[in-house]
């Protein structure tokens, strides 16, 4: 009787083990890097690589009204680059992989960016490797953010409501829910929700939609127009139609 609860307890242990590893292993995927300008420079270059599900944040401080210049040289094709605003830690206000591999605009806050170099899930799965450079530039001078909103009660956004959305193509347009987080000079994230709670954060960069938050497991097609003041998006088959009011108050 004995030696069998001991054979229990040493396979309970072993379980709780196997369950734990990935979750370690996944913890050792991300390193974070601090980037450092040399004296009297304002720019980086950093050669590295990356090897399957491995990330890297490279961090540095700049400063709201500041100008990025960002690009990422790979011959790897499914490696790319995101950048975080200070204080996110998972949405982006640049996608690489639905924007391309440069970025360059007014920077919305004062603080730590992350720039964050990863490896597409279909490639990171095979455990390929891959080289990169990556060029970083800081450049102008600092000025106030020009959003001053504030926040809704009870919320994280500067701005709550409805917008027209389909989940759909060929569906009759209805409504969502959305909620806005502005960071002024025309850059905001959008959240949207449709009705059976399924999210999409929208990003918008100098009053365009360029991308989503691709933290979810589907990847669909991203594409955006302007119709006046009216920013029509598709991602997949879904449809949204933002308002430039939403993105700039008023």
């Amino acid at each position: 009787m004995i030696l069998r609860k001991k054979q229990l307890l040493t396979t309970l242990f072993m379980s709780v083990c196997l369950l734990q590893t990935p979750m370690l292993m996944a913890a050792s995927d991300m390193r974070t890097e601090q980037v450092q300008f040399k004296k009297g420079t304002s720019s980086a270059v950093i050669s590295s690589s990356i090897k399957g599900y491995e990330m890297v944040d490279y961090e540095l401080r700049a400063n709201a009204g500041q100008v990025m210049n960002t690009s990422l040289a790979t011959k790897h094709g499914a490696t790319y680059f995101n950048i975080l605003a200070p204080g996110e830690n998972e949405t982006a206000m640049f996608v690489g992989s639905t924007s391309g591999q440069q970025f360059e605009g007014v920077l919305p806050k004062t603080g730590i960016y992350k720039i964050r170099v990863y490896m597409m899930r279909s490639a990171a799965r095979r455990n390929e490797v891959a080289s990169y450079r990556l060029e970083i530039i800081i450049s102008g001078k600092a000025t106030k953010t020009t959003s001053h909103d504030a926040k809704v009660v009870g919320t994280p956004y500067h701005a709550t409501g409805k917008i027209p959305c389909t989940a759909m193509s060929g569906q009759p347009m209805g409504t969502c829910q959305f909620g806005v987080k502005r960071q002024g000079n025309g850059n905001a994230l959008v959240t949207v929700t449709h009705n059976n709670g399924k999210k999409r954060v929208i990003i918008f960069q100098n009053g365009r939609a360029t991308g989503y938050d691709q933290s979810q497991a589907d990847h669909p097609k991203f594409s955006s127009s302007k119709d006046s003041d009216l920013n029509i998006i598709k991602i997949g088959s879904e449809r949204y139609e933002i308002p430039d009011a939403v993105v700039y108050g008023g």
